[in-house]
């Protein structure tokens, strides 16, 4: 854990889904922005499934994570892209697998596509952390 805190006010609505409302990053936390990553493996195949495409992304970014010292317990905020409703069950039972507690603040867009027809999501995110 990195210090983070989900702040969730009790005069507000619960969050529909399994995120938290706001994180406050604690003073002194260096940040890791990371770009959307999309479910295209190293060979540069694209799988057809909407969930393998999600656990490509997920398992994407936790190689960055890494990289930058980082887990995705440092993660303070996700934003999705899908081109179907349809694919929004499968992002999310996978994200799930992934993201830690408290969850980070998430957005889910549903858009008209991506530069290759056969990509179904997009995931980016940033994190935080304060190293001891």
């Amino acid at each position: 854990m990195s210090g983070l805190k989900a702040i969730s006010p009790t005069s507000l609505a619960a969050p529909l889904r399994r995120y938290s409302t706001a994180i406050e990053v604690p003073a002194g936390a260096r940040y890791l922005f990371v770009s959307g990553q999309v479910g295209l493996d190293q060979d540069g195949n694209v799988p057809e499934s909407a969930e393998a495409q999600a656990e490509i992304c997920f398992e994407k970014i936790r190689v960055i994570l890494a990289e930058a010292g980082m887990n995705f317990a440092d993660i303070v905020r996700l934003s999705a892209f899908v081109t179907d409703r349809e694919y929004r069950e499968d992002y999310m039972r996978v994200r799930d697998k992934y993201v830690s507690d408290p969850p980070p603040t998430s957005t889910l867009f549903v858009i008209t596509g991506f530069s290759r027809p056969l990509l179904k999501m997009e995931i980016e995110c940033v994190a935080a952390k304060v190293d001891a």
